[in-house]
């Protein structure tokens, strides 16, 4: 029977060839018809026999296109129109409640890469070639719906060959929108550092391949920004990107060839493979061979390196006139700024000579960093490739949006049920990032047409999300730091059950004033409950403290055995003993000397004893060296140093870590070694969370046994493979990030879901949303 069907399809399938796809379908099974893009979803008529119908429908669900991501089909039997042939019809730019999924960046494809490599193709050697299936999309997106005319290559008007694979369905750049070749698109050009014209074209790939070999600072314009390169292996030049960057100890990504290069200096299991060989191709951090070639002063006293393959042609281009084997290629902004993507915008003391071309880009993006657990991947940087798709929600937070927190920054904003979680921005600390967070917001406001109505934002009152609330006509809903990652991780799950957060992060301002970080949750969205802490010590100087983590141990000394602790501070620290008389008077009088109990500082207080970092030069330096001691196998288990679990004044379970650090200070006086102290330590935190949790639940069989593990210092690989081993071992079901980061880049995401739980319950006028039940706190 002749038969047709209306379909209407959601999801990511602009950008992905998705049209000439279904083309070839209604070729494949005789049916006749149309295809048009809307704003937010693809519509199609498809007549013909039924039984091919069908067939028809089921691989269009079950077999698209590889960059596609389909949300949802719909279809509809209609009477049928009798169209004498299958047609793409002209894009549609409707109004729509729906959220439109925006294409991310792809790395170069296979097939691009062949043609690119083939002297007899058109476009050998084209460092531009794109396709259906590879190429720039969200960073040269204006408007949408996704056509040409609303991107950046708008500018290049196609020659007659281009033109001819556009308008041909059975092409693969059938209406790839980026579509070019040397006859009519983007052009390369090298600069010196003032600015003076060098080379062009492939001159200048040559001269570029030849001052890398030399040892010089190259600036790159890729995809969704500037990067610096430079060989990999000339540490000279190294150290001159670090000083120039301000970047003395901060891991350096590494580019390399091939995966035959990455095999030769790093283990690489099958799931790390796939990533770097994805259409994402994100840095992956990968463990370093002993036998490794590598300068030790890409990432300083670690046995990690974050490693890239080429994902653009451009980088392919590169490689091929250096004949380098790695490259470092890293964001070209001095430390704590946004990345460059204008050539106005990129200081040119930070190159020697700039490689740029000539196709804008109107939305910049980092490269995303990602690693592996031995299970699951972990996000610590959701960018390129993975930006802009969108979470579905069962909360409705429609014109909701969230400002994230103050480091590691990302904001989310809300349409209908769906949340678009920004991509990575960075630490909101001074005028030229909060710039651009502004900016960022304005775009995806505008792409995504939300009307904001709520803004969500981080309690402390001194973050930069505070101030710039004030500048938007809306409803300001503050929101609880720890309470915002206990829920980010449980959206990021699909848990709306109320369950036990443990909450282990950097800093976070506290319901009572007090730095929280050590936390022990109990709640949802709509409300937690405080169970459990670690017990508070001084920070004097406060943020300074952070920075300069001895401050941060002796404040935990003088607490724990005044005098006495600050006779052991004088021991541990004593070139700093005129500043640890001040400290003292700080902490008695209480002068700019927060109290705090997080989980960041006490890393911090032990790093420093141990002589480990003394001061932070990027921020979590001084975690980071000590969990990269849990990469090396000890020669038998680590024991575990005593601490104890009491009850505070609002009954609720306090930490006490003191007698570990005692211990740890006469393990390093006895010359006991820094890697069994430093596994013994690990161990104890994995104890005491373990034991708070138990001693919780048995307190109160009632609730949920389900825990979420988040907030920064789960981004340490062994805390959270033992402690979910560990609960899940005593009953316990354990959930950890999948989507986003566990650190302060998932944040947005907690934020948002709370304030819509707060606006439904229309309380957002009269209280503050998030904010602990009756009877909690100090």
């Amino acid at each position: 029977m002749y038969g047709a069907v209306s379909i209407r399809v959601t999801g990511r399938v602009q950008g992905v060839g998705f049209r000439p796809f279904v083309y070839s379908l209604a070729k494949k099974f005789q049916l006749t018809g149309t295809v048009q893009n809307n704003l937010d979803h693809v519509m199609l008529i498809l007549e013909g026999n039924e039984d091919e119908l069908e067939k028809a429908v089921a691989e269009l669900k079950n077999s698209p296109p590889p960059l596609a991501k389909i949300d949802r089909i719909t279809a509809t039997p209609i009477p049928p129109v009798y169209f004498q042939e299958f047609t793409i019809i002209p894009s549609k730019k409707i109004d729509s409640c729906s959220l439109p999924w925006i294409s991310a960046d792809a790395a170069i494809c296979e097939d691009c890469l062949r043609e690119m490599k083939d002297p007899s193709n058109r476009r050998y050697q084209y460092p531009f070639i794109n396709c259906t299936q590879c190429g720039p999309r969200y960073t040269i997106i204006q408007a949408l719906p996704y056509d040409r005319p609303y991107t950046t290559m708008s500018e290049f008007t196609m020659c007659e060959q281009c033109h001819e694979e556009y308008e041909n369905p059975l092409n693969r750049r059938h209406h790839a929108q980026p579509i070019c070749c040397s006859a009519c698109g983007p052009s390369i050009a090298l600069f010196y550092q003032k600015g003076k014209l060098a080379a062009q074209d492939e001159k200048a790939l040559l001269e570029t391949g030849a001052l890398l070999r030399r040892g010089h600072i190259v600036g790159i314009k890729g995809i969704g920004g500037f990067h610096l390169a430079c060989d990999a292996f000339q540490e000279r030049a190294i150290l001159e990107v670090r000083k120039r960057k301000n970047r003395p100890y901060r891991p350096l990504a590494i580019m390399a060839r091939n995966l035959d290069v990455v095999k030769k200096h790093c283990y690489l299991s099958k799931e790390e493979e796939a990533m770097l060989t994805s259409t994402v191709m994100p840095i992956v951090v990968l463990r370093k061979r002993k036998e490794s070639t590598l300068p030790e002063v890409l990432s300083p006293g670690l046995s990690t390196i974050g490693i890239m393959l080429p994902y653009t042609p451009l980088h392919h281009r590169i490689f091929e006139t250096s004949g380098l084997e790695s490259m470092v290629m890293t964001s070209a902004n001095p430390s704590g700024l946004p990345i460059p993507y204008r050539e106005e915008t990129i200081d040119g003391y930070l190159y020697d000579f700039l490689l740029t071309h000539n196709r804008d880009i109107h939305l910049p993006i980092d490269d995303s960093v990602v690693q592996f657990d031995g299970e699951h991947m972990l996000f610590h940087r959701r960018a390129r490739g993975f930006v802009p798709d969108p979470f579905h929600t069962q909360s409705e937070v429609d014109g909701i949006l969230a400002f994230g927190g103050n480091q590691k920054n990302t904001f989310a904003l809300g349409k209908e049920k769906d949340i678009v979680v920004s991509s990575y921005i960075g630490d909101l600390d001074n005028e030229e990032m909060i710039r651009f967070f502004k900016d960022q917001i304005y775009h995806y406001q505008k792409w995504l047409d939300v009307e904001v109505k709520h803004i969500a934002i981080d309690q402390h009152p001194l973050y930069a999300s505070t101030e710039l609330a004030k500048e938007y006509d809306c409803n300001i809903i503050p929101i609880q730091h720890h309470h915002a990652h206990h829920v980010s991780c449980m959206e990021d799950n699909g848990i709306e059950e109320p369950c036990f957060g443990i909450i282990l992060d950097g800093t976070g301002y506290g319901d009572d004033g007090n730095i929280w970080g050590f936390e022990f949750l109990y709640g949802d969205a709509d409300s937690f409950e405080r169970l459990g802490h670690l017990e508070y010590t001084p920070l004097p100087g406060g943020e300074k403290a952070v920075k300069e983590t001895w401050r941060n141990a002796v404040g935990m000394l003088y607490q724990y055995w005044q005098e006495d602790g600050i006779e052991i501070a004088m021991k541990l620290f004593p070139d700093k003993a005129n500043e640890i008389n001040i400290l003292k008077k700080m902490i008695l009088n209480q002068i700019h000397t927060p109290m705090a109990g997080t989980c960041g500082r006490i890393f911090d207080a032990v790093s420093a004893i141990l002589g480990t970092c003394l001061t932070s030069s990027y921020e979590g330096e001084a975690a980071i060296r000590l969990s990269d001691y849990m990469m090396k196998e000890m020669d038998h288990p680590a024991d575990t140093y005593p601490f104890h679990l009491k009850t505070n004044q609002a009954n609720q379970l306090q930490l006490d870590l003191s007698p570990m650090l005692s211990q740890i200070i006469q393990d390093q006086s006895n010359s006991v070694s820094t890697a069994k102290i430093i596994h013994t330590f690990h161990s104890t935190i994995v104890s005491c969370c373990v034991e708070m949790i138990e001693r919780l639940a048995e307190r109160n069989p009632h609730l949920n046994r389900t825990v979420m593990l988040s907030g920064g210092s789960f981004q340490n690989l062994f805390l959270t493979k033992e402690i979910k081993a560990r609960l899940v071992e005593k009953g316990f079901a354990v959930k950890t990030h999948k989507n986003v980061p566990c650190h302060d880049g998932g944040l947005s995401l907690g934020q948002i879901i709370i304030a819509s739980h707060a606006i439904k319950s229309k309380v957002v006028d009269h209280c503050v949303p998030g904010s602990t039940r009756k009877g909690d706190g100090d």
